[in-house]
């Protein structure tokens, strides 16, 4: 229904492009799926943001609106130093863009967009990916919930707008469609009429009469490919929908404000953005305040992420690993910088894994500590298994540390390792301590494979000797904080003299040059024109120290602000970076426009398309939002230092999208410059991943999800520009699951070529599991491929919809004085049973409102008893259930004699405990 735009600016755009984009008004003001996603996204992480801040004893005290300052007053004033709002930025625009997909992937089902009276199936795609959501925050597949939830959310969404619950005079949302387990009622059937002729295409009051005074619900149905309908049934209506010219025609969508219908589309917005905001408490009930929040990214930035070698060689280099991790937890603690999450793979020959995932120190300094070198001898190792494992259990924009002093074994997965590092933006680096001796010993890989995917990601790979790699770990040290930004980033191939410039503002702190390669000598230039050469390793603008191929220069702290410069020569080729601390970054991705009914831009999971115009969404951040800075160039700039700039639209909050008519040759970065309007002084950002063009094109959707044991098959499309021919195509899984697709496919240049891959989960699979698919198609001479990712999860059936009952309620509040100002002495009692029944059991309880102590102990047949002890002055409490597949339930109590008779038992839905006054109406 509403706009696949990838922020709430595009939808600017969509107005521009085509009057028919869904719940978008014509002229001022903008609602739709985006805006009112946003609204119920951000007061809920404010809610929870306060809740948690409350439970840890401080003020949630905001310094403005922006995403960038609710991160940071959400985080708490004890730690020291900065936070960027990257990271919740990233998981909003996740959000958005899945929600977005439903309008392409799946513009022709009905039950996605609750089109053609699909009340049932609609509802079912609601409770299924509800189900996913709970399953993967549980298991912190955090990427997985989010793309889940935007779907979900569209299809809730256009409930509101496709069918007639607005014209049926409601005013609160509708609860059945949200509860498989109670029945729809006062449907349309399929031989009822429901609307009457408009040839106007556009007239109020379409409904029948006789719909309106029963009260049946309905919805337009929509055809994209046909214009058939059952007889007398409304349309949806607009200029996608061909079924609006059949009589009865016109529609009844209120995706569009008009003339006609001005009340009913503001209608539909309300309630759209109330159902949103019910259904996001449903699943920050269920899984708790800080999941909820760490699902919407809302966490330091730094996740710290090693894989190691543990053959029989890599002693050395797992003691170096440990003592890095451990002097970075005890320096970090209590600061910005302290890590959110340590993540750890190890892998040898022929075995890898598991990936480990704590938030706690303690726990990964064992898991480190119990590291035991052991085995190896062949040379060549499981590296790249491992590194896939990592790339896909870890968040997006991660920097993840790779320990190896062999070549890989499974070189086979290189394609797959970059295809990966290019879609989470991940930045690898890998510290090599064997590759004079191993690059001789095979002639498929070799150390150079590493510097490769290295090079890909904006990581380094630096070779040492054992001897050396504890002074080469201080760049972990350097990459492993909050807010780390990439200034400058060049690759010099073939080798040359270069001189770059490069700009550093106000906000920078902690900037890191690193120079990699093989006898680089350069010379640095500040804005007043002093000097530092390679020679001098302490000089008068920075520290310089060098290990192996790495030169690491930290600039002083009263570094000039301006433009810098930097010249570097080499017999061969190198690398030259600078990153820095600093809260104003940019997030980007790569889109492309489709059409239909409500077009729309939809990010790329592969490389963009050589001969045609490059577009980006980008979001700028800021210290305090997008108002505090002013956004100047935005371009592509290739290894040659050929930039290519864009032509951009800026779409408020932040949102700009940006063209670039002419691609750079080769690999390129995305550049941002500006002036932060803070410190009035100019600032540039570069992105860390390279990114290159294809003429050959890829394209997959993600089905709701998968259940264990049963084979699913997802079509794919693939297509070239180029020379047509035999192309390879290659999948893989990041869980190992048995997969049958077709090893090679035939393209002719322009045609569409469809298959399918069928992948098949273990019987055995805990719900809730993330499946990570990297699919490639490849030319037959290797010159050209693209790919597409894809992320899956695998959830049981769910058959138990019912949440936990409230039951046997009993109160003692006899003590309690009517005289508030005499409460302090007295005390009160609530003790419940809370119940699932038949279903799958509890499997928490916690207190949500009340200052007083909760006692929870298991009794018999599926029961839990509550007990609740709290002084007079804390009048409420309210304690949530939740079982073993996430339903919510609650028992809740009020002491305040104003507040009329006690409620004795809520043994609700949630759906009603959370506005019981609301949900009375019936369909």
């Amino acid at each position: 229904m509403m706009a696949p735009v990838l922020g709430l600016a595009l939808l600017g755009l969509a107005l521009i492009t085509t009057p028919s984009v869904a719940f978008v008004p014509i002229g001022a003001g903008i609602s739709n799926h985006v805006s009112i996603t946003g609204t119920a996204l951000l007061q809920k992480v404010a809610e929870a943001c306060k809740a948690v801040a409350q439970q840890n004893g401080y003020d949630f005290i905001t310094t403005g609106s922006s995403p960038e300052e609710l991160v940071q007053a959400c985080l708490g004033p004890t730690a020291t130093g900065q936070v960027s709002g990257a990271k919740f930025h990233t998981a909003l625009q996740q959000i958005y863009t899945q929600n977005g997909l439903v309008d392409k992937d799946f513009v022709n089902s009905d039950p996605h967009h609750f089109n053609s009276e699909t009340f049932l199936e609609g509802r079912a795609l609601i409770t299924e990916g509800m189900a996913s959501i709970k399953a993967n925050v549980r298991h912190q597949h955090f990427q997985a919930a989010r793309e889940t939830l935007g779907r979900v959310l569209h299809t809730l969404q256009d409930f509101y707008s496709h069918s007639n619950w607005v014209e049926l005079g409601k005013t609160e949302p509708h609860i059945r469609p949200l509860e498989p387990g109670r029945p729809l009622e006062n449907l349309a059937d399929l031989n009822t009429p429901t609307c009457k002729d408009c040839e106007s295409g556009s007239c109020p009051n379409q409904l029948l009469s006789s719909i309106l005074q029963e009260k049946k619900l309905t919805s337009g149905y929509m055809g994209v490919y046909f214009s058939t309908k059952p007889k007398g049934k409304c349309s949806h209506g607009g200029k996608g929908d061909l079924t609006s010219t059949t009589v009865p025609r016109g529609g009844i969508h209120k995706d569009v404000i008009n003339s006609e219908n001005v009340a009913l589309h503001k209608t539909a917005v309300l309630l759209a953005t109330t159902a949103s905001l019910q259904l996001l408490e449903d699943i920050r009930l269920a899984v708790g305040d800080k999941d909820f929040l760490r699902m919407m990214g809302i966490a330091r930035s730094s996740v710290l992420v090693f894989v190691i070698d543990t053959t029989g060689s890599m002693s050395d280099d797992i003691d170096e690993a440990r003592k890095v991790v451990f002097e970075i937890i005890d320096s970090k603690k209590g600061t910005q910088d302290e890590p959110s999450e340590y993540i750890l793979v190890p892998f040898n020959d022929p075995g890898f894994g598991p990936l480990s995932k704590t938030e706690d120190p303690d726990k990964i300094k064992k898991l480190i500590t119990d590291l035991k070198p052991n085995g190896g001898g062949d040379i060549p190792e499981m590296c790249l298994s491992a590194l896939q494992l990592a790339l896909t259990g870890s968040p997006s924009s991660s920097h993840i540390y790779v320990f190896t002093d062999a070549i890989a074994k499974d070189i086979s997965l290189k394609d797959t390792i970059i295809a990966l590092i290019r879609r989470t933006k991940s930045t690898v680096s890998f510290f090599m301590t064997g590759s004079s001796r191993r690059r001789r010993r095979s002639a498929t890989a070799s150390f150079d494979d590493y510097r490769e995917m290295a090079l890909a990601s904006g990581g380094q790979a630096i070779d040492v000797s054992k001897k050396q790699l504890p002074q080469a770990t201080a760049i972990i040290r350097d990459t492993s904080t909050s807010a780390l930004v990439t200034i400058l980033q060049r690759t010099v191939i073939p080798a040359a003299s270069k001189t770059t410039n490069f700009v550093l503002d106000e906000s920078l702190q902690n900037v890191t040059m690193y120079i990699t390669g093989q006898s680089v000598t350069y010379t640095i230039t500040n804005p007043a024109g002093v000097t530092q050469s390679n020679t001098d390793t302490s000089g008068k603008l920075g520290t310089a120290s060098s290990v192996g191929n790495l030169v690491r220069i930290r600039l002083n702290d009263d570094k000039q602000l301006g433009k810098w410069q930097i010249l570097t020569n080499s017999p061969q080729p190198y690398t030259v970076k600078v990153t820095g601390q600093s809260i104003i970054t940019f997030i980007y991705n790569f889109v492309e426009r489709f059409e239909g009914p409500h077009p729309g831009y939809a990010v790329l999971s592969g490389r963009p398309q050589a001969g045609e115009a490059a577009h980006l969404l980008l979001s700028a951040i800021g210290k305090k939002g997008p108002s505090s800075m002013k956004i100047g160039d935005i371009g592509l700039i290739s290894s040659s230092d050929k930039m290519e700039n864009a032509t951009i639209t800026d779409l408020g909050n932040g949102d700009i999208l940006a063209m670039v008519k002419s691609v750079p040759e080769g690999e390129f970065l995305v550049v941002m410059t500006g002036t932060d309007k803070e410190s009035n002084s100019e600032f540039q950002r570069q992105s860390t991943t390279s990114m290159s063009v294809s003429k050959v094109n890829i394209q997959a959707h993600i089905p709701s999800s998968m259940e264990p044991g049963v084979q699913v098959e997802l079509p794919f499309v693939v297509k070239t520009q180029g020379a047509g021919g035999e192309y390879s195509i290659v999948a893989n899984n990041d869980r190992d699951y048995p997969m049958v697709y077709p090893k090679k496919i035939t393209l002719t240049t322009g045609k569409e070529v469809n298959d399918t891959v069928k992948i098949t989960p273990p019987g055995n699979t805990p719900s809730g599991t993330d499946v990570t698919l990297t699919m490639e198609a490849k030319s037959s001479d290797g010159a050209d491929s693209n790919y597409i990712v894809l992320r899956l999860s695998v959830i049981k059936k769910i058959t138990d919809f019912y949440q936990p009952l409230c039951e046997d309620l009993s109160v003692k509040a006899d003590d309690c004085p009517m005289d508030l100002s005499l409460c302090a002495p007295h005390q009160w009692e609530m003790s419940a049973n809370l119940t699932d029944g038949n279903g799958t059991g509890i499997e928490s309880v916690t207190l949500r409102q009340g200052n007083g102590s909760l006692t929870v102990s298991p009794v018999p047949n599926r029961m839990v008893k509550v007990s609740y002890k709290a002084s007079c002055c804390s009048q409420i409490v309210e304690v949530v259930a939740v079982d073993a597949v996430g339903n919510v339930g609650k028992c809740y109590h009020s002491i305040e004699r104003s507040a009329g008779p006690p409620l004795l038992t809520l043994s609700l839905p949630l759906w009603l405990c959370l506005l019981v006054s609301i949900f009375v109406a019936r369909p």
